[in-house]
């Protein structure tokens, strides 16, 4: 797995040997992040469900500010650590061992600029993180990885990136 586009392009990434852990494709990333780029730019950004980081990575070598992982498993920890040393983040990147939806709910409104999510697929967390937004945005734009089955709340304009994925993005009507 590498990053794909902007400052760190073609950089390797570490990634666990965990086969519960599912990064986000290589090409996916790409057309997500081009679709958001005016969005990212300066942006304090925050990956949930982190995973290896990439998703925030991604972001920071396009021109992010900041990025905030949030992740619980200790293989993905391991991975997104070693990440951040390989890349020389540490000033512009934290790392929180908390349960993705748990952190999300105790944010304020408009905490980030964009906040991106990949739960697991098939998994109701994704419904609850979008309902916590919309009850309070945290984040003027949030940007979720889902199955294409996955039927997700109104309000977000969907892309489907490939045979399984989609992505669906949510717009703060609040936006600055």
């Amino acid at each position: 797995m590498r990053i794909v586009a902007g400052a760190w392009a073609g950089r390797d990434l570490h990634s666990p040997r965990d086969a519960r852990v599912r990064p986000t494709a290589e090409a996916v990333r790409a057309r997500w992040l081009d679709w958001l780029h005016a969005d990212v730019q300066g942006a304090r950004v925050l990956d949930l469900f982190a995973g290896t980081g990439a998703l925030g990575f991604e972001a920071l070598s396009r021109g992010a500010a900041t990025a905030d992982f949030v992740e619980t498993r200790p293989s993905s920890l391991h991975a997104l650590r070693a990440n951040i040393g390989v890349l020389r983040v540490k000033a512009r990147t934290r790392v929180f061992v908390k349960d993705a939806i748990h952190f999300a709910d105790a944010l304020p409104e408009g905490r980030y600029g964009v906040a991106f999510a990949d739960p697991p697929y098939e998994s109701r967390q994704l419904d609850w993180l979008v309902r916590i937004w919309q009850a309070r945005a945290f984040a003027p734009v949030l940007a979720v990885e889902h199955a294409r089955g996955h039927a997700l709340p109104v309000g977000g304009e969907r892309r489907d990136m490939d045979e399984s994925t989609a992505i669906t993005v949510f717009r703060s009507a609040r936006q600055p």
